[in-house]
């Protein structure tokens, strides 16, 4: 079983989304996110198409635009949210197909499937308001806050000094 970054970034950004709709009204943007997140905004896009094709977010246009979920906190398990971007927790070299050796099934067939089976069921029975409960998520989040807002006040604190270095007194 391999889930990829594409897995793992669905579930932190909407997680992440889940977040800043408990805390604010206004749509979440992309590139708060990416920030926060540390994940590329053009990587973002394509996921979230996929996500509100699949009807997880709903999105604004405009200034004030951005996503929101469309779902409540609850009904958004991760399960979903992985197979909403076309990945999967299958942990069998067959990908249940049953001709993994040579054309026929191998003798940890049953073995493999049982584990996809318990991921699956797991990751079903997970939804975003649990994970807003869980222990080191409100922590993190406050952390990812504050060091984006530092990196905010250092970039405007860069074109302040670029300024008024240009254009001496």
């Amino acid at each position: 079983m391999r889930l990829t970054t594409r897995g793992r970034y669905a579930v932190t950004a909407l997680l992440d989304l889940a977040l800043q709709t408990s805390q604010q009204d206004s749509a979440v943007s992309l590139s708060d996110i990416a920030k926060r997140q540390s994940i590329s905004i053009s990587y973002l896009e394509q996921l979230f198409s996929k996500l509100r094709k699949r009807g997880l977010v709903t999105s604004i246009r405009g200034a004030a635009g951005g996503y929101h979920l469309a779902k409540p906190l609850d009904e958004i398990d991760v399960m979903t949210i992985i197979s909403a971007v076309d990945e999967s927790v299958n942990a069998m070299q067959c990908e249940g197909r049953g001709d993994c050796q040579g054309g026929t099934m191998c003798l940890t067939h049953d073995l493999w499937c049982a584990l996809s089976n318990h991921i699956e069921q797991y990751l079903k029975n997970i939804t975003l308001a649990q994970l807003l409960d869980m222990e080191n998520v409100q922590s993190v989040s406050e952390r990812q806050h504050t060091s984006t807002k530092e990196i905010s006040l250092k970039d405007i604190n860069t074109i302040t000094l670029s300024t008024s270095e240009a254009n001496p007194a």
